[in-house]
C-alpha cells in the first residue's frame, strides 16, 4: 500500500499466540476493577450464589458479573444487552471475565437480584477510601438533583393534570359530535369516510375516559394522590426552571469537599430537600468515621433536621430562606429584634422589651410568643406591625439556629464552596447516564442502578488522584 503503515495480515498464523495479559497495559484501569472486586467478600456481602449449589447445571460466579457492571459503568455502558456484547469483543471485558461470555439475560438478573449487595460494595469502596486517608478535611457537601425516570410525563397523573386531560377529551367529543350533527343535517358537507373515522375517533375517546376513570380511583386511594403508570415509584418533581418538571427521583449526595468523593448517596421519590439534611449528614458522618461539618443550600433548611445533626456531633452551615414578607412591606424584620437571654426578652427596634406570654405547639414544635404592651402608643408602630401589637415567635431550640448563623457569618464562603463542590459530580453522572438517566423501573432497583453509577464515580476520581497502581497497592495492603 505505498508509504503507509501496513496491518498484519489476517489469515497468518502465530507460532506462540499472545496472551491475553499482554494487551492489558499495568495502569489499566480494569485491573484496579479486578483487584477490587476479588478482595470483597461476597459472602458477607449478601451476594446470591456466593456459596456454589451442590447440584444443578453450575452458573457464572458473581465476582465475574459484579466486575462486568463495575467496568460497564466505568465506561458508560449500562444495558445488559450492550455488555452482553461487549464481553464478546472488548478485549478489556475478555481479560477481565477470562473469556467467559455470559448472555444479557444472566447479566440483567444479576443486578436485579443483588440490589443491597451492590449497594453495601459500593459503601465497601467508601470505606476503602477512608483509610487512605481521603477524608482528613471531614467537611462534606449535601445537595439533591432531580433524575429522570422510565416513565415519560404523560405517564404520569395527578388531581389536576387528570382535571386537565379529562377537559380535553370532553372538548374533542363536543367537536366530533358537532361534526356528525352536520353530517346528519346534509350528508354532502361530510364524507362517508370521514364520518367512519369520526365515529371511530368518538370510540377511542370513549376508552380512554373509561381508563381516566380508573385512573382516578387509583389517585383517590393513593397516598400523594399521585399515579405514575411506567414506573410506579416515580414522581413528578419541580425543577429549577420557571414551569417545568420531570417525572423521576430526588438523588442525595454528601461530596467530600477536598476531594469531591461521594461519601453517601442515597435515592427518594420526594420532590424536595427539607426532611433529607440529618439523614444524609448522618450517613455521612458514618462514612467519614468522624465528626463533619455539612454545607447544604436552603432547601435544606428545617430546625428539626438541624436540631438532630447538632444531637450527633454534626455541625450544620444551611442559610435560612426569607420566607416573611414583611422586609417587602417596609416592616421590621425578626432579625431587627434583639433576644435578651438573660431576660427571656426580646428589645424592640423602639427600645422597648417584649417578653414572654404564652407558649403554644404549631406543627409539633414549641414556640414561646413575646410582645410588648407599648405597641399601642409606638410612634415606630406604622412600620413594625399592621395589628394591635408586634408578637415575635421563638422555637424552644431557636438558640441551636442562632449559633449555626453566627458560623455561617464567620465562614462567607461556605455557599460557594458547596455549590462548586456538590453539584459537579451531578453533571458528570448525569453526562455518563445520557438523556434517559436511569434504565430500570422502582425505587429499589434505581438505588441498585445509582449505587454502580457512584462506585463507578468514586473509582474513577480516586485513579485520577492516586493512579491505578497506587490503588491496586491500597486494595492490596
Amino acid at each position: 500500500m505505498g508509504r503507509y503503515i501496513d496491518g498484519d495480515d489476517r489469515t497468518q498464523s502465530v507460532l506462540f499466540p499472545e496472551r491475553l495479559d499482554d494487551w492489558i497495559e499495568e495502569d489499566n484501569p480494569v485491573r484496579a476493577v479486578d483487584v477490587f472486586v476479588d478482595a470483597l467478600d461476597l459472602t458477607q456481602l449478601g451476594f446470591e450464589r456466593a456459596q456454589p449449589a451442590e447440584t444443578g447445571r453450575p452458573g457464572y460466579h458473581p465476582a465475574t458479573l459484579l466486575k462486568i457492571y463495575v467496568y460497564g459503568y466505568l465506561n458508560r455502558i449500562q444495558s445488559s444487552r450492550r455488555l452482553e456484547r461487549e464481553a464478546q469483543r472488548n478485549v478489556e471485558l475478555i481479560w477481565l471475565t477470562g473469556r467467559m461470555m455470559p448472555d444479557f439475560k444472566t447479566i440483567a438478573d444479576f443486578r436485579k437480584d443483588n440490589g443491597e449487595a451492590i449497594r453495601t460494595a459500593c459503601r465497601e469502596f467508601v470505606v476503602l477510601c477512608r483509610g487512605l486517608g481521603l477524608f482528613e478535611e471531614a467537611t462534606v457537601a449535601i445537595d439533591g438533583s432531580k433524575f429522570k425516570a422510565v416513565n415519560n410525563r404523560d405517564k404520569n397523573f395527578t388531581e389536576r393534570k387528570l382535571q386537565a386531560r379529562m377537559q380535553q377529551l370532553d372538548e374533542s367529543v363536543q367537536r366530533y359530535l358537532t361534526e356528525l350533527d352536520r353530517a346528519d343535517r346534509d350528508p354532502n358537507l361530510v364524507t362517508a369516510a370521514r364520518v367512519e373515522h369520526l365515529k371511530d375517533k368518538l370510540a377511542r375517546v370513549k376508552e380512554q375516559a373509561g381508563t381516566l376513570r380508573q385512573i382516578a380511583q387509583q389517585l383517590h386511594e393513593s397516598p400523594d394522590q399521585q399515579v405514575s403508570l411506567t414506573d410506579p415509584d416515580a414522581r413528578s418533581m419541580a425543577t429549577s426552571g420557571r414551569g417545568t418538571g420531570i417525572v423521576g427521583y430526588n438523588v442525595q449526595t454528601a461530596v467530600d469537599t477536598k476531594h469531591h468523593l461521594i461519601v453517601a448517596h442515597e435515592v427518594t421519590n420526594v420532590g424536595h430537600d427539607r426532611t433529607q439534611l440529618a439523614d444524609m449528614a448522618t450517613q455521612a458522618k458514618e462514612a467519614v468515621g468522624r465528626d463533619i461539618t455539612a454545607l447544604a443550600d436552603r432547601g435544606y433548611f428545617k430546625g428539626e433536621e438541624i436540631l438532630r445533626c447538632a444531637d450527633n456531633g454534626i455541625v450544620p452551615l444551611v442559610p435560612k430562606p426569607q420566607t416573611s414578607n414583611n422586609k417587602a412591606a417596609g416592616l421590621f424584620d425578626k432579625s431587627d429584634f434583639v433576644y435578651l437571654e438573660v431576660d427571656d426578652a426580646y428589645r424592640c427596634p423602639a427600645g422597648e422589651r417584649a417578653i414572654r406570654r404564652m407558649t403554644v405547639v404549631e406543627n409539633g414544635m414549641t414556640l414561646h410568643k413575646y410582645w410588648s404592651t407599648a405597641c399601642r402608643q409606638c410612634p415606630l408602630k406604622p412600620k413594625c406591625t399592621t395589628g394591635v401589637e408586634r408578637r415575635i415567635a421563638r422555637w424552644e431550640h431557636e438558640a441551636v439556629l442562632e449559633r449555626m448563623q453566627d458560623r455561617l457569618h464567620q465562614r462567607p464562603q461556605a455557599a460557594r464552596e458547596r455549590r462548586q463542590t456538590v453539584e459537579h459530580p451531578f453533571g458528570t453522572l448525569k453526562a455518563w447516564m445520557g438523556a434517559t438517566h436511569f434504565l430500570m423501573r422502582t425505587l429499589p432497583k434505581v438505588r441498585t442502578e445509582m449505587s454502580l453509577h457512584v462506585l463507578a464515580y468514586n473509582m474513577k476520581r480516586v485513579i485520577k488522584l492516586l493512579g491505578t497502581a497506587s490503588l491496586i497497592q491500597a486494595i492490596q495492603a
